[in-house]
């Protein structure tokens, strides 16, 4: 087969759910540029669909916390050196690595080396902490694509070049909410003041988090009784969780639902949040907030010293200024979580405001993230970027 005739091969590799969903975005918006390309490497369900050949399940790097990744270290290791192995004697004309960093960064160092030519899709939290992660990742990236415009900022800064491409969510949720209908499909009335609690998804998150965004509630419903809650659990594991620490709590009126959470927080008044990308989406669907997180005294003295940035969470980190209270660690107390969230019931100029200023961060981020990644992806395949440049 001429060079000319035989089919663009791609390698890539996501290792967790929401790596797959942004994969399969980008498989789809590559194929309609490109009907014959081929993708070969770890890929999930949605990209299996969309034709990707897997070289391993994609749940064995799906590994979260501090632990688990040690036990499935061995594991981890043999299979991305049996990748590295594979994609050197048998080149891509590019390979992506999606997110899960400490997974692909490796991986595609020693790809770039062996002369392929290689594209990381989201960024990790480099700008944030960890700054010195710059260097490695300039040996292993021809090309970073990143969600947030502040870091592709923070790339062109270091000499890397970059394309911002918008975040999947900003395209998937629309820019006006059905509030109402949102409401009425949880059985809310139109006058109920309703707060939405997301203390988080992971199992440590919801045993710190959940009692005291339970406290906070209790603590607004003492003041104001005509406020009811909804709270969704991000899986059955976290229902069960939460649905025992409920017990005792049985003067609230909550709501608790597994997964829905865009539901949850299309139909409240405001949110109580740990800080996550769950900010985001909240963000997105236009709606006050009261970021928090607590973590334990070690870990949070040793982030401290890491953290190179004055917020934490995405609302503000897109703003650069504050739009949102962060009330975090000895700070977070039902007292002070709960003043907050009163203010947006007691001055309603503070939740017209947050609109206004969600909208436009919205559409700042609404960019068909695929269809620009798959323009950076091609334009690089056809050279029309030249790896030393900044940006396309």
């Amino acid at each position: 087969m001429s060079e000319e005739s035989r089919p663009i091969r791609i390698g890539i590799v996501a290792g967790e759910a929401s790596g797959d969903i942004l994969g399969a975005g980008l498989m789809e918006a590559l194929k309609e540029r490109i009907p014959d390309v081929q993708f070969e490497g770890i890929a999930g369900p949605r990209m299996l669909e969309l034709g990707a050949t897997t070289l391993f399940p994609m749940e064995r790097l799906s590994v979260m916390g501090l632990v688990e990744p040690l036990k499935r270290l061995p594991e981890l290791l043999k299979i991305r050196g049996s990748l590295r192995r594979h994609f050197i004697d048998n080149p891509p004309d590019l390979f992506i690595g999606i997110d899960s960093p400490d997974f692909t960064l490796t991986l595609e160092a020693a790809l770039k080396a062996a002369g392929i030519r290689t594209v990381h899709y989201v960024s990790p939290s480099v700008w944030a902490w960890r700054q010195g992660r710059i260097k490695k990742i300039s040996r292993a990236v021809d090309h970073m694509l990143t969600l947030l415009p502040f870091e592709a900022s923070f790339y062109r800064e270091n000499q890397v070049p970059v394309t911002f491409v918008g975040h999947p969510l900003a395209d998937d949720i629309p820019l006006q909410i059905d509030v109402s209908a949102a409401r009425k499909e949880l059985g809310f009335e139109s006058d109920d003041r309703v707060i939405a609690l997301l203390p988080g998804s992971r199992g440590g998150e919801v045993r710190m988090l959940g009692p005291l965004f339970l406290q906070t509630a209790r603590w607004c419903y003492q003041r104001h009784s005509n406020i009811k809650f909804v709270l969704p659990a991000a899986n059955q594991q976290r229902f069960t969780e939460i649905e025992e620490q409920l017990k005792g709590y049985s003067e609230l009126p909550v709501t608790l639902l597994e997964e829905q959470s865009r539901l949850a927080v299309a139909a409240a008044d405001c949110v109580l949040i740990a800080s996550g990308t769950a900010t985001l989406e909240t963000m997105l669907l236009k709606k006050p907030m009261v970021v928090t997180y607590k973590m334990g005294r070690l870990t949070s003295m040793i982030v401290a010293r890491m953290l190179h940035t004055p917020w934490v969470s995405l609302p503000n980190l897109l703003a650069q200024k504050e739009l949102v209270p962060e009330i975090l660690q000895n700070d977070a107390i039902p007292e002070n979580l709960g003043a907050a969230i009163m203010q947006y019931f007691e001055d309603p100029l503070l939740g017209d405001h947050l609109e206004r200023e969600f909208y436009e961060l919205h559409q700042q981020l609404r960019r068909n993230a695929s269809k620009r990644a798959a323009e950076a992806v091609q334009n690089l395949l056809e050279k029309k970027i030249d790896p030393s440049s900044k940006e396309l």
